[in-house]
């Protein structure tokens, strides 16, 4: 069978490092070179000819994560890589996935525009911000599921009182699966904003009164969403409100908004390392299910067959 690689980018190393630990391998040699001024030069010091090469980096913030990620795919290819899947557990510039107002970028596709022309053959990632998103790639997309991870979770938990909702319309989807999956009910937040990661007002649609409230989104940024539907929540008389975020942004004055709401708990997965760390906050890995992921992509296996089905 063809070697597997696994690599990982700077920024990401963290997560690769436990993902190569569940898949039972060492992380490949790579290192970062500079030059004076800043510039990038990712050196893969081993050979990767034929080779299944799997580069793992979230693409977040600052945009440097992202050009060592095309850097690394594009020495790959040029080292005559057999096949080369980027592992992306948090794809960042998804929310800008459509033009909805006149002269701004769809920052997705142009994002797949440049995995593709870098000689990636295949991506791997969770939770797009859309599903959509997917069919901006000519290249096999492995759509991870978060509810992999955190239905089990909350099969742990007692649910007898709970209710779904989500922070907003957009988001409907994604919590009506948890509450179909757990036979409970579901309510909505419908929002409104002025503008980018400010929320104007926000109404509920559903009773709350005496339920423990399960908000489900794909991220959490500068939490206001979260917060506010969590603070219109409670005074619609929910008993307690915590939430499931898939990628914990946790940009700006995040943490000081998450500590000063409502919110009980804050649950998140580590596709994004946090800045620091809260009382409020649990992190879940996403480690075996990525492991579990690219071990199947190299046999040729099912990857629905990691999901959850409900």
């Amino acid at each position: 069978m063809v070697e597997v690689k696994l690599f990982s980018g700077t920024n990401s190393q963290y997560l690769a490092e436990k993902i190569a630990d569940y898949y039972g391998d060492a992380l490949g040699d790579v290192s970062l070179q500079r030059f004076s001024d800043g510039e990038m030069q990712p050196v893969i010091n081993e050979s990767v000819r034929g080779g299944y090469v799997f580069f793992i980096q979230s693409t977040f913030a600052p945009a440097e994560n992202l050009m060592e990620l095309l850097l690394m795919i594009d020495a790959a290819k040029r080292a005559s890589a057999g096949y080369i899947t980027a592992v992306i557990p948090y794809f960042g510039y998804a929310r800008q996935d459509r033009k909805d107002k006149p002269r701004v970028p769809i920052s997705s596709r142009l994002i797949a525009n440049l995995l593709e022309a870098a000689g990636a053959n295949r991506i791997m990632t969770m939770d797009f911000h859309a599903d959509q998103i997917q069919g901006f790639f000519d290249i096999p997309v492995d759509h991870l599921k978060s509810e992999a991870i955190y239905m089990p979770y909350l099969q742990e938990q007692d649910l007898s009182n709970v209710i779904f909702a989500s922070p907003d319309v957009g988001g409907v989807k994604r919590a009506r699966t948890y509450s179909m999956y757990f036979d409970r009910s579901l309510v909505i937040c419908d929002k409104y904003r002025k503008r980018a990661n400010e929320v104007a007002g926000m109404t509920v649609i559903g009773d709350v009164a005496g339920a423990d409230v399960i908000l489900v989104d794909d991220l959490v940024d500068t939490a206001g969403t979260l917060c506010r539907a969590a603070d219109v929540l409670i005074q619609k008389g929910a008993k307690s409100v915590r939430a499931l975020c898939t990628h914990p942004v946790l940009s700006g004055s995040a943490y000081k908004n998450i500590e000063a709401s409502q919110l009980q708990e804050l649950i998140v997965c580590d596709t994004i390392p946090l800045r620091k760390q809260s009382s409020k906050i649990k992190v879940l890995t996403t480690a075996k299910l990525f492991a579990r992921a690219i071990r199947n992509t190299h046999e040729h296996r099912s990857i629905s067959a990691l999901f959850v089905e409900g």
